[in-house]
């Protein structure tokens, strides 16, 4: 035995069939989308294994399927749905700051070239930028002034006598406005980034943060709606198949320490959506230098309950909403306590 033979690295079975599978499906060569994949095809698995026990065991629904079929198909859409949702947040994009900055960009050349033929103008709102992605345009409320480049714009988003390394990314080396970060999963800063999702294999940003508190809604009325037809067939059978009322006790309880997971994180983005706030901004906010200065209690990026949910939910998904930071002046107007004729005025809202 020589030397190289001792050397030699040992194969497994396993490597050549690996091999021809990345060659076949390129994708799949990258740890993170291959792990972001059977993540996914779990998720389809443990939902088509709960509604598969559902309906092979409890032989009552069939029966109640057949005299009323609206209340299982009801059931199934809802199952449908929601996978169809959570894929589409999977797939969608959080927004990010290279994207927007394209956008900018080009509107810039165009605008230059032909700045009569623009007929989509932009818009803002509380010193706030939307940029279009669809427009030839890019409007500001702060000056009537020609498109700017990106630069300037995300220098205009911040205090005066910032500096401009103070807001940009050392990762991607671009300037990053205000609420944006850098996400080490995606290797990408995202707008107003909230966080990255394991499950979602995605992060959670201004672009899809809608879609993806719709989703939380979905998969909470689905594991609402499944346990209690798993109480219903319990309550009914708990006395005839022993392992048949084993697998749904331990399928229930599985399902219950999920539901009060979902329950949370509904409540959880739900308070955020109501204080126009992310999950990074809230658990980091000592740590954002913008956020330092202002109490905790006083939240710089609220525009009022009602303009905040409008904002959240009617929002297109064709713009990017870069939001400034607010002046000395309007954190102190934010900082009052509420009094009776706050309310009577909906200061709040």
């Amino acid at each position: 035995m020589t030397i190289v033979s001792i050397c030699r690295p040992v194969h497994s079975p396993w490597d050549q069939p690996m091999d021809r599978c990345f060659r076949i499906f390129p994708c799949l060569a990258d740890p993170a989308r291959r792990s972001s994949l059977c993540l996914k095809l779990a998720l389809v698995t443990i939902h088509l294994a709960y509604a598969g026990v559902l309906f092979l065991f409890d032989g009552d629904l069939i029966e109640k399927t057949k005299k009323e079929p609206w209340y299982t198909v009801l059931y199934l859409l809802l199952f449908v749905l929601t996978l169809i949702q959570y894929f589409a947040t999977s797939f969608s994009s959080p927004g990010y700051v290279v994207d927007a900055m394209m956008t900018v960009n080009e509107s810039n050349v165009v605008y230059r070239k032909a700045p009569e033929t623009s007929n989509q103008p932009a818009s803002s709102k509380n010193g706030s930028f939307v940029v279009s992605m669809e427009g030839n345009q890019m409007g500001r409320n702060s000056s009537g002034s020609n498109a700017t480049s990106w630069s300037k714009l995300v220098a205009e988003l911040y205090p005066y006598g910032t500096t401009i390394r103070t807001w940009t990314c050392t990762y991607c080396n671009v300037e990053q406005p205000p609420r944006a970060k850098h996400c080490h999963d995606c290797d990408k800063c995202v707008l107003q980034f909230d966080h990255h999702c394991v499950w979602l294999g995605n992060c959670i940003g201004q672009g899809n943060h809608c879609r993806f508190w719709w989703y939380l809604c979905e998969e909470t009325a689905l594991c609402l709606w499944t346990g209690v037809l798993y109480i219903s067939y319990l309550k009914a059978h708990i006395t005839r198949v022993w392992w048949q009322d084993a697998i749904m006790i331990l399928l229930l309880i599985t399902l219950a320490i999920a539901l009060i997971f979902l329950l949370l994180l509904l409540l959880f983005h739900s308070y955020l959506i109501l204080t126009n706030q992310t999950t990074y901004e809230l658990v980091r906010r000592r740590r954002i230098p913008y956020l330092r200065a202002i109490p905790e209690r006083v939240h710089p990026f609220s525009k009022g309950i009602c303009r905040n949910l409008y904002s959240f939910c009617c929002a297109r998904y064709s713009i990017y909403d870069l939001e400034s930071l607010p002046t000395p002046q309007e954190i102190e107007e934010k900082s009052k306590p509420y009094t009776c004729s706050d309310a009577v005025t909906c200061r709040c809202c």
